[in-house]
């Protein structure tokens, strides 16, 4: 049986796609087949990854907006049409998460806003506004970036990793309430990746700090967009369409699921 991962015809809407491992997923899904809606919030930015895709011969309009704001989520989702698949990849990791973190007693509650806005309230904003369409129609695909802190925890960012662990809750209860009309809502936990976000850590990877980011690591090293991309595409697709409810790790090993 040969298994093709093809997605013509479908629209998918990526949000954080301006950069790092939303940019990898934009470029994937339009090298499937998919018409790519790509969000940032940095309109230059999404348009730089429009323009790469165009280039190589794919479809791609910018959606520049904010995903904490619902407003502005449902105006973009309201006039650009059929939406087929939802990809919440925009998150805030915080800018101390590579770096040094802080206990939770020596943090504020003004502390954990930007996590939650954007990991938790970003993805049900976005999951509301493509929901009921997707129900009408009888498909839809909805995927959510998560991180493996949100399955094991982690140290010095638990506000991260409860932000993170709300939103795979979230998707599961999305399943739940889908499944009956055609809608498959699944998350993808990821381990700690080569982003624009962590360059600085990666510039040396004997550094002391690199090698006891990747000790728990099975497979040392971090991980990049590829490494999640044909999973995304798959779940994307009518070959997951009996694939739902899951949280599924690509973690290099960080951590186990059974």
């Amino acid at each position: 049986m040969a298994i093709h991962l093809q997605l013509d015809g479908r629209r998918v809407l990526i949000t954080g796609a301006g950069q790092g491992v939303g940019r990898g997923l934009a470029l994937a899904f339009a090298e499937a087949g998919a018409e790519v809606l790509v969000n940032d919030l940095d309109r230059e930015r999404a348009d730089a990854v429009v323009d790469e895709i165009r280039s190589a011969g794919g479809a791609a309009t910018a959606a520049a907006f904010d995903v904490t704001d619902h407003h502005a989520v449902a105006d973009t989702v309201a006039a650009s049409g059929t939406i087929d698949i939802l990809v919440n990849n925009a998150g805030n990791a915080g800018a101390g998460q590579f770096t040094v973190g802080r206990r939770f007693h020596e943090t504020d509650p003004v502390d954990w806003e930007p996590f939650i806005q954007v990991n938790l309230y970003g993805v049900m904003h976005c999951t509301h506004a493509v929901m009921p369409d997707m129900i009408a129609r009888g498909w839809g695909r909805i995927i959510t970036i998560v991180s493996d802190a949100a399955r094991t925890g982690d140290r010095n960012s638990a506000v991260y990793a409860a932000s993170k662990a709300g939103a795979a809750g979230f998707m599961r209860s999305m399943a739940m309430e889908g499944g009956r009309h055609g809608i498959t809502v699944n998350s993808i936990a990821l381990g700690t990746m080569r982003t624009p976000l962590t360059a600085a850590l990666w510039d040396d990877p004997d550094s002391p700090r690199a090698k006891a980011v990747l000790h728990n690591y099975q497979i040392r090293r971090p991980g990049t967009a590829d490494d999640l991309a044909h999973l995304a595409v798959l779940l994307a697709g009518d070959q997951g369409s009996w694939i739902t409810g899951q949280t599924i790790p690509v973690n290099g090993g960080y951590s186990f699921a059974l």
